[in-house]
């Protein structure tokens, strides 16, 4: 697939193997500022493996993902401040309470003087009754939709989601559409795998077939 001239997100020619056994083949995509691009394929097409490796969880074989033309580095702070993620193997500070921890992030992105992020985000993602527990304490869904409260709390150009519909019932998903297009109408960008044709469609997403592009 060929750069767009505005392209916010390239990947280019990425390859992964696990224990000799190849994963992603030289794939390329890219993802323009104000657009939903969502990740189709079986399972075992190696959605989550393409996720992880342009975030930096996992290490690419071979190939170069950029951000607006620079190296995407998980280690440099510019890049941490512009993207963001919400992965099946998130971390949270599993000593503080859920409002705590998405306190601690709010202040850390320099969201700190907006009193009513946090309780706006609980509230969105149907949280407020759990603010006051440990994430360990909360079911998957619960902490499904935790993760993507965290978005609601910092700032980001980019977003990168790994079937986050999954554990959302129908309010959640209805939600969870309405907010991905808003953040492509205020030019932001977001990546995400899924299994949904639904929140595909009603995200006007751009769809990538992985095994096209493998």
């Amino acid at each position: 697939m060929t750069r767009s001239c505005g392209a916010r997100l390239q990947v280019r020619r990425l390859s992964k193997a696990f224990s000799g056994r190849s994963v992603l083949n030289e794939v390329s995509f890219h993802a323009d500022p104000g657009e939903v691009v969502a990740l189709l394929g079986s399972n075992g097409a190696g959605k989550t493996t393409l996720l992880r490796c342009i975030v930096g969880a996992e290490d690419l074989d071979e190939g170069t993902v950029t951000l607006d033309g620079e190296p995407m580095r998980d280690t440099d702070p510019g890049i941490r401040r512009r993207v963001a993620a919400v992965l099946d193997d998130m971390a949270y500070f599993t000593d503080v309470t859920v409002w705590e921890h998405l306190d601690l992030l709010a202040r850390a992105h320099g969201n700190d003087t907006d009193e009513d992020i946090v309780d706006d985000a609980l509230a969105a993602l149907a949280l407020t009754h759990v603010g006051d527990q440990v994430p360990d304490t909360l079911s998957s869904g619960q902490r499904r939709r935790l993760g993507l409260a965290t978005t609601l709390v910092r700032p980001f150009d980019l977003l990168f989601l790994d079937e986050p519909e999954q554990r959302l019932d129908e309010a959640g998903r209805a939600w969870l559409a309405t907010y991905l297009r808003g953040l492509a109408d205020s030019g932001r960008t977001v990546v995400m795998a899924s299994h949904d044709p639904e929140l595909v469609r009603s995200t006007g997403a751009r769809v990538v077939h992985l095994e096209e592009i493998a």
